[in-house]
């Protein structure tokens, strides 16, 4: 099946020389080599703001829009302003409102697709906002141009309903006027498209095993596409579910109402396992066994006091990017408490010691890199690796495949921090106080 958007490029209509075109954007998922059916595509203009979502079993986006049209005569003022028509899409009717900083003469003209007025507004209007209610005819699209003394500005209207109309001539009523609110509407699933712009993808299906999956696809088509989604478990966090940082890119992944990264941090330069890291406005980190693919995979390993960058502020930012921190202890039992089928949070079970939970650790462990037959089913996505540690008495690495440790930004006694640890043998979580000198993973946590 094949759900259709059609589109308009925002343009004040000249003459002649108007062609419709076509792009097909066509969407598959698999999942560790196998074919999965994919439950819906949420899809988002990153250039120009809208949003729109396929929903099973479209899995095709057709666009139509219109090539060969003149430039929009629009000029911009801070003051004079018209909002996008809501809803937009409509069917028998939408409303548009405008802000005058002061009174001024008004007209308000409606063209078809060929450029020809098929309705119209004018009067002398005084400050504040004013709305319409636009009721179509038998078109698909229209062009609003509201134009006072100095300036002017036009928008596009989508009519979804364009045959139900009867024959009905198109008018424009002026409804309301508020003179000390300006407030306008906007359409929620407004999505508006030029060739080039760039849209970001994200395709949610169930893995093999029947957990939540998505993958996150960002492009700036310009011809009829086809895309492919590698779904890997977990929902991301849709307002960002993606992070640049430092060079990488991170997914990130909801788990409850955190938003956390899918993967361990991986910035810095490596040093020696034998050094300690230095106060010296250059992050370090520590690669297992010295070698930096290992990094690749499994992130860095850092002391505590490099990681919050030689703070003691509990939750802190520390090595994490702007908006993301290092996540406290507390917010740890938060995420172990919902990822738990038996314990939630705050039961008392997460402020103990050692290993806790019933199957914590099932639930957050990746499906793979666990020795033993020690992998999760990561069941909310976020992929839990064996990374090891950095050994502080000796500078030698251990545990890797065997055990998942992740720093906090909360102290215990003076020298320790709180650490929060998977392991391969059991499916628990467990949390410890150990010594800031260790090299543990580190995950960042959005800000609230």
């Amino acid at each position: 099946m094949k759900h259709f958007i059609t589109f308009v490029l925002v343009a004040l209509l000249a003459s002649a020389g108007v062609a419709q075109q076509t792009m097909e954007l066509t969407f598959t998922a698999q999942y560790n080599g196998q074919s999965v059916p994919l439950d819906s595509i949420y899809i988002e203009n990153l250039t120009q703001g809208g949003d729109t979502t396929l929903y099973a079993p479209n899995t095709t986006l057709v666009l139509d829009y219109l090539t060969g049209i003149g430039d929009i005569e629009r000029t911009e003022e801070n003051t004079f302003s018209v909002s996008q028509n809501y809803p937009n899409p409509f069917k028998e009717k939408t409303e548009v409102n405008l802000y005058l900083p002061e009174k001024d003469d008004i007209t308000i003209a409606i063209r078809d697709v060929m450029g020809r007025e098929i309705a119209n507004y004018a009067s002398t209007l005084n400050r504040g906002s004013h709305t319409f209610t636009f009721y179509p005819g038998n078109e698909k699209y229209y062009l609003l141009t509201a134009r006072g003394t100095q300036t002017s500005s036009t928008i596009k209207m989508l009519h979804l309903n364009n045959n139900s109309s009867d024959g009905k001539k198109c008018k424009i009523e002026y409804t309301w006027h508020n003179a000390n609110n300006f407030k306008f509407q906007t359409a929620i699933n407004d999505f508006v498209f030029a060739p080039g712009n760039e849209l970001r993808y994200i395709g949610y299906a169930k893995t093999i095993n029947t957990v939540n999956g998505s993958d996150v696809i960002e492009d700036a088509p310009e011809v009829n596409t086809s895309y492919e989604f590698e779904i890997t478990e977990g929902i991301p966090c849709l307002e960002t579910p993606t992070v640049f940082y430092e060079g990488q890119t991170y997914n990130t992944v909801l788990i409850g109402t955190q938003c956390w990264f899918k993967e361990n941090l991986n910035v810095g330069e490596m040093i020696s396992g034998n050094d300690d890291m230095q106060n010296d406005g250059t992050i370090e980190k520590y690669c297992y066994d010295n070698d930096e693919t290992y990094c690749d995979t499994y992130g860095g390993l850092y002391q505590w006091d490099e990681m919050m960058q030689y703070t003691t502020q509990q939750g802190g930012q520390g090595i994490c990017p702007e908006g993301w921190h290092i996540p406290t202890d507390e917010e740890w039992k938060i995420l172990e408490g919902e990822a738990d089928s038996q314990y939630g949070y705050p039961d008392p079970e997460w402020d103990g010691i050692q290993a806790r939970g019933f199957d914590v650790g099932l639930n957050l462990k990746a499906t793979y890199g666990w020795s033993s037959n020690g992998n999760g089913i990561d069941l909310y996505g976020f992929g839990a690796l064996a990374g090891g540690y950095r050994a502080s008495w000796n500078g030698l690495f251990y545990a890797l495949s065997n055990f998942g440790d992740f720093w906090t930004s909360s102290l215990d006694l003076d020298p320790d921090a709180w650490i929060h640890e998977f392991m391969y043998h059991n499916d628990l979580s467990g949390r410890y106080s150990n010594m800031r000198t260790l090299g543990l993973s580190v995950r960042c946590l959005r800000d609230n």
